[in-house]
């Protein structure tokens, strides 16, 4: 293992992401919803530099460069990125590039703290080091991520530039695989800990273990646990399978006999867990932000978690079956 000192990240419980779905409705939409989130004291928000090709965090610059840099926590990615500022949702990987090299990790932190317009960065994550998107090269992307992206972030810690590294991905086995290469801070296993997909404990003990703080990022598992099981929902950044569809209408069923809105529960779900220190999800509007902003703080019933939680525990079975669909 590398040697670092790792020192607890903690984030607040709320943030907010700045993905390529925040930024749907343009950019004046997106500042309008920044600032609305941050009127309601949300202090933490989350971008990367692959959004957008950088625009992403060039808006989040300019919403927020009113306020005090000391309120505020700023997390960003490197590793991942595209020559383009349309959508970054690219889930076959034609229109994005890996570079895990030294040199780039630096040169995309230093552009990350101009477009943010900050002098720190609270959190920095290794993006998408995740086998089903890396493909064959993941092995060697690996590699450089240990051996160059990872000590030049170090050596970013050192000077002041950031307070924590970590790293980002929709695949917990990757997350677990680096946590055990090098040492890190704080790491977002996007949507590997939710309602669907709780397969990831082998990682959230490691990191109770290893004082790392976990951010939950995309609670909804890209859309479903939001919108329910609708033929047109997805999950996993694909359209939903009918085997997800069965298990989202199970779920769906404990929470009407409840009275429990299902989106509710997924945001509230992963912050159950003593390893999880934050969520973070994204919101196009004002009105979806407020919308999702008061599920977050909605009681739940405990009699409700019971139920839920025992179900999910009796179902985990299926979780395996549906990662072997998409590798047929």
């Amino acid at each position: 293992m590398h040697s670092a000192t790792t020192t607890s990240a903690r984030f607040p419980t709320m943030g907010l992401g700045a993905g390529s779905l925040a930024n749907e409705g343009g950019e004046d939409a997106f500042i309008k919803t920044i600032q609305e989130a941050w009127s309601d004291g949300v202090r933490y928000f989350d971008t990367a530099a692959l959004y957008l090709g950088g625009e992403s965090e060039r808006r989040l610059g300019v919403a927020l460069e009113h306020v005090s840099r000391e309120d505020i926590r700023f997390s960003t990615k490197i590793g991942r990125y595209q020559n383009h500022t349309g959508s970054s949702i690219d889930t076959e990987n034609r229109r994005s590039f890996f570079d895990y090299s030294g040199d780039a990790t630096r040169r995309s932190v230093e552009r990350s703290l101009k477009r943010l317009k900050v002098e720190r960065l609270d959190a920095v994550f290794v993006h998408d080091l995740d086998r089903r998107l890396c493909g064959e090269d993941f092995d060697r992307l690996f590699k450089q991520a240990c051996d160059e992206a990872y000590p030049s972030l170090r050596r970013l810690k050192e000077e002041g530039l950031i307070r924590a590294v970590g790293v980002a991905a929709m695949d917990w086995r990757a997350c677990l695989q680096f946590a055990r290469a090098v040492s890190l801070d704080v790491m977002m296993p996007a949507g590997e800990y939710s309602l669907l997909r709780t397969n990831s404990a082998p990682l959230l003990d490691h990191c109770l273990h290893n004082n790392i703080s976990w951010i939950a990022a995309s609670p909804f598992n890209s859309g479903i646990l939001a919108t329910g099981a609708r033929l047109d929902a997805f999950y996993d950044m694909r359209p939903a399978t009918p085997l997800v569809l069965r298990q989202v209408k199970a779920l769906e069923g404990i929470c009407r006999k409840y009275e429990v809105l299902l989106a509710a529960a997924a945001l509230q779900f992963p912050l159950r867990h003593p390893a999880v220190s934050s969520v973070v999800f994204g919101a196009k509007s004002v009105q979806e932000f407020r919308e999702t902003r008061t599920l977050l703080s909605q009681p739940l019933p405990v009699e409700f978690w019971r139920e839920i939680e025992t179900y999910i525990a009796k179902t985990t079975d299926w979780e395996k079956a549906e990662e072997e669909l998409w590798v047929r």
